[in-house]
């Protein structure tokens, strides 16, 4: 897990949750075969499949002297991303290491990004239980940084939204809730107030594709100074039909210094951005599977729309918030 929050989703009344889930978590593609892909609504298997043998030349994770310690899923599919990726590799480094190099490139294109919408889709284990999937419409907007949530689903919380600004209204949020919780009208609370946490991981001044990336590097910036790290390229792998470059990152032994067993990024091919970030913990038992820790996908991104001071005022007609100034 990301345990400095990748794509943090807060709301004041519940938490949202992802779905748009993999079918095929592992795949190595053969004559005839398809890559794995991510459908909305799917439901979520365990990881399961083999990871495909290494190129030639390319040896085996770890070993001494023999090259990149990483692993090529056999394919054909042609991948820029990962082209680029490969061309930062260096003989006998961890092999965390070219993952890192691009992803501290990537993270200026990021930056210049002004704005975004997108349907933000999340599930999250809070206190051993697996939360119900959920979707919420967002924008958000870098500079500075905004946040305007509208939940889509279950129906239970459809239609509640929330506003956060950095350096607005004390450092609170914004909230409106539906209906028995209307009768509130629209409150303000800190994105970390236990009311709010209760159904997140995270709190809302955490999400965004930028804050992903920062943690990505910051997590395997980590990794990467410890050995037992296996990290595997899954060229055409699909999110919402879309080409996506998968990278695996899997830790083999429970050990005190990783957050995760396995964890999978996946990298839209069109736009350059992590559009989905998965972690599993060790198996509870032997021979168990892989526990679900976190999901987050971004689906429909609309980058660079013009966003303005009023998609993030509660006083925008727009939106249901109550007493409006």
């Amino acid at each position: 897990m990301l345990r400095r929050a990748p794509l943090a989703l807060a709301s004041t009344l519940t938490a949202l949750g992802i779905s748009a889930l993999w079918n095929v978590q592992v795949w190595s593609q053969s004559s005839g075969s398809s890559p794995p892909s991510v459908t909305p609504g799917a439901q979520s298997p365990e990881p399961r499949g083999t990871l495909p043998a290494p190129l030639p030349g390319q040896g085996q994770p770890g070993a001494p002297d023999s090259g990149p310690a990483y692993r090529v899923a056999g394919h054909t599919v042609v991948s820029p991303i990962l082209a680029a990726l490969l061309a930062l590799a260096r003989p006998n480094e961890h092999p965390l290491m070219p993952a890192i190099r691009w992803a501290k490139q990537e993270i200026e294109n990021v930056r210049r990004i002004e704005d975004y919408s997108a349907i933000v889709v999340k599930r999250e284990r809070i206190g051993g239980e697996l939360t119900e999937e959920e979707y919420a419409f967002v924008k958000i907007r870098h500079r500075p940084f905004s946040v305007y949530m509208r939940f889509l689903h279950p129906p239970s919380i459809r239609g509640q939204e929330v506003i956060w600004i950095e350096g607005a209204n004390d450092g609170k949020m914004w909230a409106r809730g539906t209906g028995l919780k209307r009768v509130f009208g629209t409150v303000s609370l800190s994105p970390t107030s236990p009311i709010v946490m209760q159904n997140n991981r995270y709190p809302i001044t955490e999400i965004g594709i930028l804050r992903l990336v920062e943690r990505i590097i910051e997590v395997a910036e980590h990794d990467a100074q410890y050995g037992e790290c296996e990290v595997t390229y899954y060229p055409g792998a699909k999110i919402n039909d879309r080409p996506c470059l998968c990278i695996q990152v899997v830790h083999p032994v429970p050990r005190a210094n990783f957050r995760f067993h396995i964890a999978r990024v996946f990298v839209d091919e069109e736009l350059g951005l992590p559009v989905r970030y998965e972690s599993y913990d060790w198996p509870s038992k032997p021979g168990g599977p892989p526990v679900l820790l976190e999901q987050y996908t971004y689906l429909n991104i609309r980058l660079n729309n013009g966003f303005t001071d009023r998609d993030f005022d509660i006083n925008n007609p727009e939106y249901g918030f109550t007493g409006r100034k």
